[in-house]
C-alpha cells in the first residue's frame, strides 16, 4: 500500500509539474529568444497575441484531454515558437502519450532549457532513467531543476547510490535538492543514511523534518521518531498526522488518542489517521464511532470505514457505506472488488468491475488475482489479456500474480511472452517478480530457465533460494539441489524450516539416504532449526523409498509428537512401492481416520490389492468410496499447441482431432510390436480383460497428448540428429532419423522416460524431458528444434 500511495503521489506531482507548465505557457508574454520555424511562407507576418492566442488553445484543449483537436491547432500555426513546441510536449506528458511527447521534442527545431526539463522529467514518470540520463548529459545548459530532475527519477526507482552521485556533482543545491536526497535514503530505509545526512546540514524545513520523521514511523521505530516530533521548533498538520498515524498503526492508540487530542488543528487527515488506526488494530466498531463524529469526510476516511467492515468480513455493511458514499474514487471501487473477491464473491466483483467508471492498473490486479485464487486460472489469464489490450500497464504486483496462474496452468508458453516483457522494461532481475518468474519455471518443469533466472537475480532472498532447492528436489536433481543448498550456506544465507524440507525431499526423491540422514540430524545443532513434521514425513518418505521400511516404522514410533496424515501417507506409499499389504493396510486405516475424504489414499491402497491381485478387496474399496462419497478425481493430461491448451482423458474421443490420433497411434503401436515391444498389461491395474487392458494402455492420456502434439509439430522443427543424440543417450542404438523413423523415436523416449522410468526428470545435455509425480510436465527436445520451440509443451495427469 505504501508503495502504491508514493508511486502515486509521485504521477500527481508529475501532473501537477506539467499543469504548471502549461498554465505558465498560456499566461506568460511571448518572447522570441530563437529563430521561428515557419510552416508556410516565411514573409507571413503573425502578430505576437495570436501566437499567444494559439498557444492558450493548445493548453486548453490539453488539459481536458483532447489532444487531436491540440495537434490540429499546433499544424495550423503559420508561426510556432519554443513556448509552442513546450506545450504540445507537456501537454503530451500530462496525458500519459510519452512516445509522441517524444517524437515532437525530436522533431523540435530549437529547444530551450523548458523543453529538456520537460522531457527528462517525462522519461523519469515513464520509468525510462537510461533515456533520461542520455538527454540530461546531452543537455548544452542544465539548471537546479535539470539535476533535481535527475536526482528524483533515481531516488524513486531505488538507485539510491546514483541519485548520491547526482546530489555530490550538484553545482548549486537548494532545499529541493536536499530533501529529494534525504527522501531517497528514507524511501529506500537506509535511515542510518539519512540520519547522518540530516545532522550534517541544519537549514532544514518543517518538510524534511516531516520526511525523516515519516521514515522511522514506516521502520516502526516510534522512539526516535517521538524524538524528532519533540525536537521540531514549528509543527504542522503532518508532523501531527504523521505521529499520530505511527501510533495508531502500531496499536499504541492510547498514544495515538492522546496526541488527538493535544494536535491544535484536526483537519480530515488527523480524523483519518485515527479511523485507520482502529480498522488497522480490527476494531471497526470504533472507528465507525470516530468516523460517524467526523465533522469533514474524504474519499480516504471512507475507504478506510468501508476496508474495515470488509476485513472483519461484513460484506453487507460494506457494501451498505459503499452505496451511500458520495465521493467515490478508483481506489473506492477497488477496495470493494479486492474485498469481494478475498470472502469468495467473485461474480459480484466482477460486477462492480465491469461498472467502474474509470479503471487503473489496481483495479485490473484485484479482479485478476480475485480470479486466481479461487482457480479460475483460465479467466485470470484471459483478463490480464484484455489488460494489456485496453493498454492498462501491468505492475510488478499483477505480474507476479499472472505469473503464478501460469504456474498452477503450467501455461509455460505465456509464461516466456511475460518473461520477455519483464526484461524490456526492466522488472525482471529484482527479488519480487523474479521469484515469481522462478517459481513459474519450476513447477512448469523448465528447470534450465529457473536456474538462468536464478541467476539473474540480483537481491535473492530466502524465498528464492528455497524455490529454486525445492524446484531442483521436485524434478529429481537432488544433487544439484544440494549443491546449490551448499552455495546458499557458503553465502551467509541462514537456512529456515522450508529450505530444509527442500533439502530433505532432494534427498529423498535421489536416493540419498546417507545425506538425508545426516542433514536430519545436524539441521538443529547447525542452523538451529527445530524439526517438525514435515521434516519427519521427507524421512520416512526416504527411508521408505530406499526399501529400508523397518527403519522408517521405528522413526515415526519415536517421534516427538503423533504422526499425521502426511506422515502416514508417505508410509503407505511406500508400502506401495515394495508390496507390503500389511503395513500399506495399517497406514490407510490411521490416515482414514485423520482424512475420511482422501481419494488418494483410497486410490493407493486400492493399487495395492490391485498388485496383489486381491480383486476383491478392490471392489470392497471402490464400494467404501462410493458409500462414504468419496470422488477419485479423473487423470488428464495436457498439451499446449500455439498458445491453446488441449486437454485429454484415458479413451478420449472428444477431441476434434480423435481420428487422426487414434491412426496414428494405431500406426505406431504395429511398428512397435514389428520392433519387439510388447506393452504390459500389469501395469493396468484394474480387472478388466486382457484386451481391454491393451486399450487403455494404447490410449493412455498422456499417449494421447503427446501424439497430438507430435502430429501438430512441422516436420522440419525437429531434426533426425537431435532425436538420435537423445536415444543413444538412453542406451538406443539407432540408424539415420528420417521423417519417417521420427514419430517411432518419439515413441520410444515417451516409453523410455513415461512408462519404464521413475516418474522424475530425466535430464541430458541435448534436451530435458521433465516429470513429476503424475507424470510429464513439460517436454523440451533439442537444442534448436523440439515441442516447446515449436510452440508445444505437455503436461501429464496420470490418465489411466
Amino acid at each position: 500500500m505504501r508503495k502504491w500511495l508514493l508511486a502515486n503521489l509521485e504521477n500527481k506531482l508529475v501532473m501537477v509539474h506539467c499543469m504548471r507548465l502549461l498554465h505558465t505557457i498560456s499566461n506568460r508574454p511571448l518572447k522570441i529568444t530563437s529563430p521561428i520555424f515557419q510552416k508556410s511562407n516565411p514573409k507571413l507576418i503573425v502578430s505576437d497575441s495570436k501566437i499567444v492566442q494559439w498557444n492558450t488553445a493548445i493548453t486548453n484543449y490539453m488539459r481536458n484531454g483532447q489532444c487531436d483537436s491540440a495537434l490540429g491547432v499546433f499544424h495550423n500555426m503559420t508561426r510556432r515558437t519554443s513556448v509552442s513546441w513546450n506545450a504540445m510536449i507537456s501537454g503530451y506528458l500530462l496525458n500519459n502519450r510519452f512516445n509522441l511527447a517524444r517524437q515532437m521534442f525530436d522533431k523540435m527545431p530549437n529547444r530551450d532549457l523548458v523543453s529538456w526539463n520537460v522531457m527528462i522529467t517525462g522519461c523519469v514518470r515513464n520509468g525510462n532513467l537510461g533515456a533520461a540520463r542520455k538527454l540530461f548529459d546531452q543537455m548544452p545548459h542544465r539548471d537546479a531543476v535539470s539535476w533535481n530532475s535527475m536526482l528524483s527519477g533515481y531516488a524513486q526507482n531505488g538507485y539510491v547510490e546514483e541519485a548520491r552521485m547526482v546530489f555530490d556533482s550538484m553545482p548549486n543545491k537548494n532545499s529541493i535538492s536536499w530533501n529529494g536526497i534525504l527522501s531517497a535514503y528514507v524511501q529506500n530505509g537506509r535511515m542510518e543514511d539519512a540520519r547522518k545526512l540530516f545532522e550534517s546540514n541544519s537549514a532544514w524545513d518543517v518538510i524534511s523534518w516531516n520526511c525523516l520523521m515519516g521514515g522511522y514511523v514506516r521502520k516502526k521505530n516510534l522512539v526516535d521518531a517521538r524524538w524528532l516530533f519533540d525536537k521540531m521548533s514549528m509543527r504542522d498538520e503532518v508532523s501531527w498526522n504523521t505521529m499520530i498515524s505511527g501510533y495508531a498503526q502500531n496499536g499504541q492508540l492510547s498514544e495515538a488518542h492522546k496526541l488527538f487530542d493535544e494536535s491544535p488543528v484536526k483537519d480530515v487527515y488527523t480524523w483519518t489517521a485515527m479511523v485507520s488506526g482502529y480498522v488497522h488494530n480490527g476494531m471497526v466498531d470504533e472507528a465507525r464511532k470516530l468516523f460517524d463524529e467526523m465533522p469533514l469526510k474524504n474519499s480516504v476516511s471512507w475507504n478506510a470505514i468501508i476496508s474495515g467492515y470488509l476485513q472483519c468480513k461484513k460484506i453487507n455493511v460494506a457494501k451498505e457505506m459503499f452505496d451511500a458514499m458520495p465521493c467515490k474514487n478508483v481506489s473506492s471501487w477497488n477496495t470493494m472488488i479486492t474485498g469481494f473477491a478475498q470472502s469468495g464473491f467473485i461474480d459480484h466483483a466482477r460486477v462492480l468491475f465491469e461498472k467502474m467508471p474509470r479503471r487503473d492498473c489496481i483495479s485490473w490486479g484485484a479482479i485478476i488475482a480475485g480470479y486466481a485464487h479461487l482457480g479460475h486460472n483460465e479467466e485470470a489469464l484471459r483478463l490480464f489479456v484484455d489488460m494489456r489490450r485496453n493498454g492498462e500497464k501491468a505492475n510488478r504486483s499483477v505480474f507476479s500474480c499472472i505469473l503464478s496462474t501460469c504456474a498452477e496452468s503450467t501455461s509455460l508458453e505465456l509464461g516466456h511472452q511475460l518473461h520477455a516483457q519483464l526484461v524490456k522494461i526492466g522488472l525482471g532481475s529484482g527479488w519480487y517478480v523474479g521469484n515469481a518468474l522462478l517459481s513459474m519455471y519450476c513447477k512448469c518443469g523448465n528447470i534450465e530457465e529457473a536456474n538462468v533466472v536464478f541467476e539473474e537475480i540480483s537481491d535473492r532472498d530466502i524465498v528464492s533460494w528455497n524455490t529454486i532447492i525445492t524446484g531442483y528436489a521436485r524434478h529429481g536433481f537432488g544433487k544439484e539441489a544440494l549443491g546449490v543448498f551448499e552455495l546458499m550456506t557458503k553465502s551467509g544465507v541462514q537456512p529456515d524450516q522450508v529450505t530444509m524440507v527442500g533439502v530433505l525431499s532432494a534427498c529423498s526423491h535421489s536416493g540419498l539416504v546417507d545425506r538425508g540422514t545426516h542433514y536430519f540430524q545436524t539441521m538443529n545443532h547447525d542452523y538451529g532449526i527445530t524439526t517438525n513434521s514435515k521434516h519427519y514425513t521427507c524421512m520416512i518418505d526416504l527411508l521408505g523409498r530406499a526399501g529400508r521400511l523397518d527403519e522408517a516404522q521405528k522413526l515415526m514410533k519415536n517421534m516427538p509428537f503423533e504422526p499425521d496424515a502426511a506422515t502416514w501417507g508417505a508410509l503407505l506409499g511406500a508400502s506401495r512401492i515394495y508390496g507390503n499389504t500389511e503395513l500399506g493396510e495399517k497406514a490407510a486405516e490411521m490416515v482414514f481416520q485423520m482424512e475420511p475424504n482422501n481419494a488418494g489414499m483410497y486410490v493407493l491402497l486400492s493399487n495395492l490389492y490391485a498388485a496383489s491381485g486381491r480383486w476383491g478387496d478392490v471392489r470392497e474399496m471402490r464400494l467404501k468410496m462410493r458409500d462414504t462419497g468419496v470422488k477419485k478425481v479423473p487423470g488428464y493430461s495436457w498439451v499446449e499447441v500455439q498458445n491453446k491448451i488441449h486437454v485429454f482423458s484415458v479413451g478420449d474421443s472428444t477431441h476434434p482431432d480423435t481420428a487422426r490420433i487414434y491412426d496414428y497411434l494405431e500406426e505406431l503401436d504395429f511398428r512397435l510390436k514389428q520392433e519387439g515391444y510388447i506393452s504390459s498389461p500389469k501395469l493396468v491395474l484394474h480387472d478388466v480383460e486382457e484386451e481391454e487392458k491393451e486399450h487403455m494402455l494404447r490410449y493412455h492420456s498422456e499417449k494421447l497428448a503427446v501424439a497430438f502434439g507430435i502430429l501438430n509439430i512441422q516436420s522440419n522443427t525437429i531434426t533426425g540428429a537431435t532425436l538420435g543424440s537423445v536415444l543413444e543417450e538412453r542406451g538406443f542404438v539407432t540408424g539415420p532419423m528420417t521423417p519417417d523413423t521420427m514419430g517411432l523415436g518419439f515413441w520410444l523416449i515417451w516409453w523410455w522416460f513415461v512408462a519404464a522410468s521413475p516418474p522424475r526428470v530425466h535430464k541430458r545435455k541435448s534436451r530435458s524431458l521433465n516429470c513429476n509425480g503424475s507424470g510429464v510436465s513439460v517436454w523440451r527436445i533439442g537444442e534448436r528444434g523440439g515441442l516447446a520451440e515449436a510452440g508445444v509443451s505437455y503436461a501429464g495427469g496420470g490418465g489411466v
